[in-house]
């Protein structure tokens, strides 16, 4: 089967797509490569992924011609987005990389006969400050991110309702592991805590409950999706581990794992955070047999391994 990733370089997507070419599937992956974090680090990945057979051609979906990507497409897992809760990214590029790029690719995909599944990446920011509930409990969205992904994922869905595109949404709770970002929680923390440099920690975030996902049993919820696509269409299903722990004892893991003690420094309260997410999974538990099997502190101790691997001294600042 033909699979084409987006975001193919990011931290999930990469994961995404090795797997898939493990399974004997012919896989593109797509990357506009942009500089919301270190090029070096994506370039890191595409060097791995290309070690795979998986070439990464370099697109911008907001923009570029997306025809030729997507010829003889049989399934599409949309990665590609503008991440984060930061207050130093303009509202315009969560528009452009949220909702344009996501239209631009739904409208190419409407005219791709081969098509059979169409995932669109989601994120339980949709939820808001507490991410507790099923599938359909009404959004409440509290950041810019959480908006531009609820519009995008709504938009994919009408594709399905008015058109028919066989459209499926994962959305994904607190996801963490091998490439995880810099400026989310555990890679900041295993760098600072490597180099001896204090963690910015904002007010009460060690209280903040989650539902860490290991970046491994997304792989399988997205392999379970290409096997049963005909009975996922139209639907949403939550992605993430069932299980919580705190912020706090999250860094009390990394501490013991590296053997050293955290050092940190004492910001206010972030505007946009969530204050719980804990991931009810009882429809993807039911409908496509999904079950996270890896535990926080197994996750932890492959990031860490990845850190020290391929990034240790070899990539600045990130």
């Amino acid at each position: 089967m033909k699979i084409l990733v987006t975001g193919a370089a990011g931290a999930i997507g990469s994961h995404v797509a090795e797997a898939f070419k493990r399974a004997g599937h012919d896989v593109l992956g797509l990357d506009a490569v942009t500089d919301y974090y270190s090029p070096k680090i994506k370039e890191i990945t595409i060097a791995d992924l290309g070690r795979s057979g998986i070439e990464v051609v370099r697109l911008d979906l907001s923009s570029d011609d997306l025809a030729f990507a997507l010829e003889g497409v049989e399934a599409i897992y949309h990665f590609a987005a503008q991440p984060g809760i930061s207050a130093s990214t303009a509202f315009e590029a969560y528009v452009k990389n949220n909702i344009i790029a996501t239209h631009r690719l739904l409208e190419a995909a409407g005219k791709v006969p081969s098509l059979r599944i169409f995932v669109h990446i989601s994120t339980s920011s949709v939820y808001g400050a507490k991410a507790d509930s099923d599938e359909a409990t009404e959004p409440k969205p509290t950041s810019h991110y959480g908006v531009t992904k609820l519009a995008s994922e709504q938009l994919a869905l009408s594709y399905f309702r008015d058109k028919g595109l066989p459209v499926a949404v994962l959305r994904l709770f607190s996801v963490y592991g091998e490439r995880e970002r810099p400026e989310k929680l555990y890679h900041k923390v295993i760098r600072n805590v490597l180099r001896g440099e204090p963690l910015t920690l904002y007010d009460g975030s060690e209280r903040h409950i989650r539902s860490y996902t290991h970046v491994s049993d997304v792989v399988d919820a997205c392999s379970i999706v290409l096997a049963k696509a005909a009975l996922v269409r139209g639907e949403i299903f939550n992605i993430g581990s069932d299980k919580t722990i705190t912020t706090g004892e999250g860094l009390a893991l990394i501490e013991r794992i590296i053997d050293k003690k955290i050092a940190f420094k004492r910001m206010p309260r972030r505007a946009g955070d969530q204050i719980e997410t804990s991931a009810r999974i009882d429809k993807a538990r039911r409908i496509l047999g999904y079950d996270p099997k890896v535990s926080p502190e197994e996750g932890l101790r492959r990031e860490v391994a990845w850190y020290r691997e391929k990034i240790e001294g070899k990539v600045g600042q990130a």
